[in-house]
């Protein structure tokens, strides 16, 4: 029998001092909800945990992206709705017009004022219609599809042949340098000629190779068609199965037939938590003068005026469709997203949480053995005094 080293109350002492331990740890995953609460609770399932956790941050924010993008798609095609509106009443217009056999020149003349109203409008809501602070249908959001002329000069539209796979050559979009110029020479009765049409071509492929992937090459050549528009045919060499390759610049034509490029940008819908994860949006300028209904005379052409509605009235068809397309493309995106993320969270939880039922049962289990623990220590601290009962 020794008094100077209670050997039972020091191992009392430690079985308590353990049990208060792992008390405290089952309190701080009963508090928190969580069973790692630090690293040292679990080093690798923090690990993998925040990376879900950074993956399940992204697709939410992916998700309000993809809302945002709706958003923007429905502004726009609120605005083309009413542009279809206007033109279908400009159509019937031109076509009580054409019926020359009951309308006097004072209604004909009543019918075009109408008419140039009409236009101002559609012009009002191209330059006007925006979704945070982007205007979406004067040519400025995102990638265009042709080169628009200004008054009193050429119309170029662009014509893409790919061999095997397809190239697309998108003005407004990305360039890395600015004010690039495709100059059209004029003959000396300031008609374009042969020799102009080669010029153009060999500016545009020198531009095209120029920025191009260095696998690719192009070729260009132009044409004037039977309207007296500027064609340009652009082949692409060297392309893969089903590869496409963008080649993008931004420009107008001006006054004197040329091409004058700027920087753009694409608009870029995030629509993943990770890096390249997105969506392209582009919407066409959709004013009076690239509709072709800026300048209809129904007093001297009402069939003509009919025949440009129809084509207007098919493009802005065309583009609320695409609009259409891609709204739903996003409803399936967010529907995917959701449930990416639902199960993400299921995978994040099943790691990181606390099973509540069972961390009960251990902070029951620990209370009764902290209970035990104290009682049995006051009683190996009784001990050495059984000493005094021999010198007695």
């Amino acid at each position: 029998m020794q008094i100077n080293q209670n050997i039972m109350a020091f191992n009392a002492q430690r079985n308590l001092s353990q049990t208060q331990n792992d008390m405290a740890g089952t309190l701080e995953k009963l508090s928190s909800g969580f069973r790692i609460n630090r690293a040292a609770d679990d080093a690798a399932g923090l690990s993998i945990s925040e990376q879900l956790r950074s993956e399940v941050g992204g697709l939410q924010q992916a998700q309000r992206n993809s809302q945002d993008g709706i958003s923007v798609v429905q502004t726009a095609e609120g605005a083309l709705s009413e542009v279809h509106d206007m033109l279908q009443r400009m159509r019937d217009l031109s076509v009580q017009a054409e019926n020359t056999a009951t309308t006097d020149t004072e209604s004909r003349d009543a019918i075009q004022a109408e008419i140039d109203q009409l236009a101002e409008e559609i012009d009002r809501i191209s330059e006007t219609t925006a979704f945070s602070g982007q205007n979406l249908l004067d040519g400025t959001f995102g990638l265009q599809d042709e080169v628009t002329g200004t008054s009193d000069a050429i119309d170029a539209d662009t014509n893409i042949a790919g061999e095997d796979g397809e190239v697309t050559l998108s003005l407004g979009g990305e360039v890395e340098e600015a004010g690039v110029t495709f100059d059209v020479p004029e003959d000396g009765d300031g008609n374009l000629d042969t020799d102009a049409l080669e010029t153009l071509a060999g500016n545009i492929e020198d531009q095209l190779n120029g920025v191009g992937d260095n696998d690719v090459t192009f070729s260009a050549a132009a044409s004037v068609n039977s309207d007296g528009d500027v064609v340009v045919d652009v082949t692409a060499e060297g392309l893969e199965s089903g590869q496409t390759f963008e080649v993008e610049f931004g420009g107008s034509v001006g006054d004197f037939g040329t091409v004058r490029g700027e920087q753009g940008e694409e608009a870029l819908l995030q629509v993943g938590a990770n890096e390249g994860e997105n969506l392209t949006l582009s919407i066409g300028q959709m004013d009076a003068s690239t509709l072709g209904v800026d300048d209809l005379d129904v007093a001297e052409n009402a069939g003509a005026a009919i025949a440009a509605l129809d084509d207007a009235i098919g493009d802005v068809s065309a583009q609320r469709s695409e609009l259409g397309a891609r709204q739903n493309r996003l409803d399936h995106t967010i529907a995917n997203l959701s449930v990416t993320t639902e199960n993400l969270q299921a995978s994040e939880s099943r790691i990181r949480d606390a099973d509540m039922a069972s961390e009960m049962v251990d902070f029951t289990r620990h209370q009764v053995l902290q209970q035990s623990g104290t009682a049995m220590l006051a009683q190996a601290n009784q001990v050495p005094q059984s000493v005094l009962s021999l010198l007695q």
